[in-house]
């Protein structure tokens, strides 16, 4: 194995190549990020277990990014996790945040549900935001009761027709005298690059599209290349993508040491809103005055709670509008 000069476990993402399979990959590993975003909310652990994947999936996706920009996974469904939004901003920021229904949550764990079960029927959109109007581009899955790997699956077939596996893995553990949450991630596409290989994989350079070395069509063929990578991926066991000590590099050596893999710099993720006092005026001023005055408590302050990180904004509403009359006066 290549390795490039980067040991991280946890909080990273790690890419990689198996150039004699024509497979391209990244691992994520979520360890303190994706536990302050738990602990910070008091998800009950169903909700935390499903929160966490779509995290990891989310950064998976995101890290791929090429440019300053923003990569959104948003669920709306009729199961008990009724909304699940993660935001991942490029290269490192993490955010998440869920809307669950307790009593119907609390009807379903007694039958032990997966992820699917949980989420229900619904959508799953994905959203790339380069910051302007023009540069947003969404793919839209339908959900049927599905996990988040399949509905990855389904979204690279029909959005991107690029080959794809992906595995998720979720658990609490307890360390140093208290319950954390880990999360981790693995997915693995097939790039063909060669005439003979994209011949064998029923591929053609018209399906190419930009930014993408190749691109097949629904049924991807039969490649022996490709068939090798999937079941290598079918064998990853859900403990290895969250055991602190089983280093990123060592499962990929366990997986493709035969063929040979290439891992380049790795990426640090962290958790880290992007609310800020800024943020809420601006909001603030999408309010007609009547919608502001009606936000004012008993108290004679308004009150906003970020929903992803629970920071709470106390507003004075006098101080609100001097600020919305000036921004306006400039």
């Amino acid at each position: 194995m290549s390795a490039a000069p980067f040991e991280g476990t946890d909080d990273a993402v790690l890419p990689f190549a198996v150039e004699p399979l024509d497979v391209r990959g990244r691992i994520v590993r979520l360890g303190s990020s994706i536990d302050t975003i738990i602990s910070r909310h008091g998800y009950p652990d169903a909700v935390s277990r499903v929160l966490g994947e779509a995290a990891a999936l989310t950064v998976l996706l995101g890290s791929s990014l090429k440019f300053q920009g923003r990569f959104q996974l948003q669920t709306k469904t009729d199961g008990p996790i009724e909304m699940i939004v993660v935001d991942f901003d490029a290269p490192d920021r993490l955010r998440a945040t869920a809307r669950f229904d307790q009593e119907r949550l609390d009807a379903l764990i007694a039958n032990g549900p997966k992820t699917g079960d949980l989420i229900g029927s619904g959508y799953l959109a994905m959203t790339i935001d380069q910051g302007t109007e023009q540069s947003r581009y969404q793919g839209v899955v339908a959900l049927q009761g599905q996990g988040f790997e399949e509905a990855a699956h389904e979204y690279f077939r029909q959005s991107e027709q690029i080959p794809t596996r992906v595995r998720l893995a979720v658990a609490e553990q307890f360390e140093n005298g208290k319950h954390t949450y880990r999360a981790g991630g693995l997915m693995v596409q097939f790039l063909p690059t060669s005439p003979d290989r994209m011949r064998q994989a029923d591929l053609s350079p018209g399906d190419i599209p930009e930014g993408h070395p190749s691109r097949g069509h629904s049924g991807f063929g039969d490649d022996d290349a490709w068939a090798e990578a999937k079941a290598l991926v079918q064998t990853v066991e859900d403990h290895e993508l969250i055991d602190p000590a089983i280093s990123s590099e060592r499962l990929l050596y366990r997986l493709f040491h035969e063929r040979g893999v290439r891992v380049f710099d790795g990426q640090s993720v962290h958790e880290e809103c992007r609310c800020s006092e800024a943020r809420v005026m601006s909001m603030m001023r999408r309010f007609s005055p009547e919608d502001r005055r009606d936000m004012v408590g008993d108290n004679g302050r308004i009150g906003i709670t970020c929903e992803f990180c629970s920071r709470f904004y106390d507003l004075d509403p006098v101080e609100v509008e001097a600020e919305i009359a000036r921004a306006g006066a400039e």
